[in-house]
């Protein structure tokens, strides 16, 4: 191919861009006031200096914001911006090789530089293309328009999406609205939820899950305990959506109207609460989709519908939607109007129940176009699956994900797994969200290690991660109860039928739960997931670890006892020049769960915690720290 003098000229190499996922192929993940640094392999043959800049722009503003990138080492370079608006944004890389800076150099300084030979873009484009050939849908038309791109010599055009603070800090409380009456076995309604939205906002919630509110399927409708068999006055599980009533755009008669649930929405507002709504793309036998739109489910060779099973478990009274249907097109529409219908309820955040049954394809059409006119919107992936399929399913778009931590127990697993979650490039685009349980997780942990063992689960999913969730009623009153050994579903489970929770019952955890998010609440530390380090202590029971400010003013440091039935002790070692506290001085822990105040000298120092009384110790460092004032730009 012949070669242009444009490109003939072109002699700056640049390589390794971050932050990016696969190639750019995805954007990367911040939040509202985020400062997104950006570093890049710059370089050039000879000895001839290197000038870069970094060109960024929200989506719909016509100007780049063009921002002058600085050295680090090894021909490595940054520069930065701060977000001040969620949504999209682009950004590149561009540089030259400045002569005057060259001159000026060598006339002060007499150095040279080191550097590679360029990159041939004309063979990176023939493999690209190669590529685009094997591939086929959007993955060709990608890489056929990233062939172009190498072959035109331009700088490659990154992403990185925006999103609202509660995508990097939120604290989850779940219920049942129809769990929600005064008296024992009546059905809950939206105005019952609105009596309880006060005591959660008092322990330091700010997100407010529900689970389905739709009319619940009659046909083939389980009963208590998850019975095949409903009885008279079973009222079914939520998540088998529709009937005679309605589908996925009503509401169940029993919780209320459309207008009493914006009061509810309007109500938790008023309390600086978010609600967030379970959306189930699933549909009981009974639901209109079912007759209107028989095309959108699978059939067996006798014609009936395939209902869903996860063998050897059935569900009988829930149809999955096939994501290869022919009518495909109206699905997707239909489905993203269902987003759009609750959005304009003032919902802003949505849970999404098993994403990874349904197609990668409309995950990232249905969520790009949602965002797009409403990029304040969330979503929580609930995806219990591989790791490879969780992490496409958050590249896709989700804000946020459930994680393994609920059968994460032992000290070196729980480091292993929260590393790779915020130590790797894993953390460009994958949000943990930490659940110690859900209506349909009851660990073996919780069930046998007493009052302690939901002491020690709190205080590791709220510290080790800055977004976390409980399954409320059930966690505060300690329910601990299995179907039946082995199993990890509750006895008497609320999935299937109406509780009454005595949620001013004496021993609620409710007290240390309102005090551990006080403390997320009041302390930056806790609020970011990227800082999290964790230290050496010589007892394989306990569990020590830090997080800090982005500023580093506010410096955390938890140690929390594993065994829910032991007291354990032993030695923390710090690493005090990492941390930045003087080895040369005594420096003061306070434990911001009890108010006491210790006296640490050096690196090692003495923990002891007994789970009768307090299963972990949050402290706060106290140290002396030069801030430097940022200067990047905000865009």
């Amino acid at each position: 191919m012949k070669v242009t003098p444009k490109n003939g000229r072109r002699r700056v190499v640049i390589e390794s861009i971050s932050p990016q996922v696969d190639g750019g192929r995805f954007p990367a993940k911040r939040t509202l006031g985020d400062q997104v640094r950006v570093e890049a392999d710059i370089f050039t043959d000879g000895h001839d200096a290197v000038a870069a800049s970094l060109l960024a722009r929200r989506q719909g503003s016509g100007k780049w914001i063009e921002i002058p990138m600085q050295p680090l080492v090894n021909d490595r370079w940054f520069a930065a911006f701060r977000v001040s608006e969620i949504g999209r944004y682009g950004f590149k890389v561009q540089g030259w090789v400045d002569h005057f800076e060259t001159w000026h150099r060598d006339l002060l300084k007499r150095i040279t530089a080191e550097s590679d030979a360029p990159v041939d873009y004309l063979i990176g484009a023939d493999l690209v293309a190669q590529a685009a050939a094997r591939a086929s849908g959007a993955d060709a038309v990608w890489l056929a328009e990233r062939a172009s791109v190498l072959r035109s010599g331009q700088d490659p055009k990154l992403a990185v999406v925006v999103d609202p603070v509660r995508a990097r800090f939120s604290s989850w409380y779940e219920f049942f609205p129809r769990s929600t009456a005064a008296e024992p076995g009546a059905h809950g309604t939206f105005a019952d939820c609105e009596k309880i939205l006060p005591a959660i906002a008092e322990m330091g919630f700010n997100v407010v899950y529900l689970p389905p509110i739709h009319p619940i399927g009659r046909l083939f409708r389980k009963g208590r305990n998850n019975n095949p068999q409903a009885e008279p006055g079973d009222c079914g599980s939520p998540w088998a959506i529709g009937s005679a009533e309605g589908g996925h755009k009503e509401i169940h008669s029993q919780l209320g109207t459309v207008e009493d649930f914006r009061h509810f929405v309007a109500a938790a507002a008023d309390l600086h609460l978010s609600i967030a709504l379970d959306i189930a793309f699933q549909a009981a036998p009974d639901h209109p989709y079912v007759r209107d739109h028989e095309s959108w489910f699978h059939k067996r060779p006798d014609g009936t519908i395939q209902y869903a099973e996860n063998p050897p478990k059935k569900y009988q009274d829930i149809y999955p939607f096939d994501f290869e249907s022919e009518d495909w097109e109206s699905m997707w529409l239909e489905f993203k109007s269902v987003f759009l219908y609750w959005v304009g309820m003032g919902v802003t955040i949505f849970r999404v129940d098993n994403p990874h049954t349904k197609g990668f394809p409309f995950w990232e059409w249905v969520i790009a176009e949602i965002k797009r006119d409403h990029p304040e919107v969330l979503f929580l992936a609930e995806a219990f699956t591989r790791p490879k399929i969780m992490y496409r399913l958050a590249k896709l778009g989700f804000s946020q994900s459930y994680t393994y931590f609920p059968w994460r127990n032992g000290k070196s697993e729980i480091a292993a797994y929260l590393t790779e979650l915020t130590q790797t490039p894993v953390r460009e685009f994958f949000r943990p969200n930490q659940w110690p349980n859900t209506p349909d997780i009851l660990t073996e942990f919780l069930q046998t290690g007493g009052r302690a063992a939901f002491a020690v689960r709190l205080l590791l999913a709220s510290t080790l991660g800055a977004n976390y969730g409980i399954y409320g009623p059930a966690f505060e009153l300690l329910e601990h109860l299995p179907l039946r050994p082995g199993s990890e579903e509750y006895l008497n489970s609320e999935k299937y039928e109406i509780r009454h929770w005595e949620r001013d019952r004496a021993g609620s955890l409710r007290p240390l739960i309102a005090r551990v998010n006080q403390i997320r609440n009041t302390n930056p530390a806790l609020q970011n997931d990227w800082s999290l380090r964790f230290h050496s202590v010589d007892n394989d029971q306990l569990i020590c670890y830090s997080k800090e400010s982005d500023d580093r003013s506010d410096l955390l440091l938890i140690v929390v006892n594993l065994d829910p039935h032991n007291t354990q002790s032993g030695f923390v070692t710090l690493p005090l020049d990492a941390l930045e506290i003087p080895p040369d001085r005594a420096f003061e822990v306070e434990d911001l769960l009890t108010g006491e105040i210790y006296l640490w000298n050096g690196p090692r120092n003495y923990v002891e915690l007994n789970p009768s009384r307090l299963s972990g110790h949050i402290l706060r460092i106290t140290r002396t720290l030069k801030i430097e004032p940022g200067s990047e730009p905000i865009l």
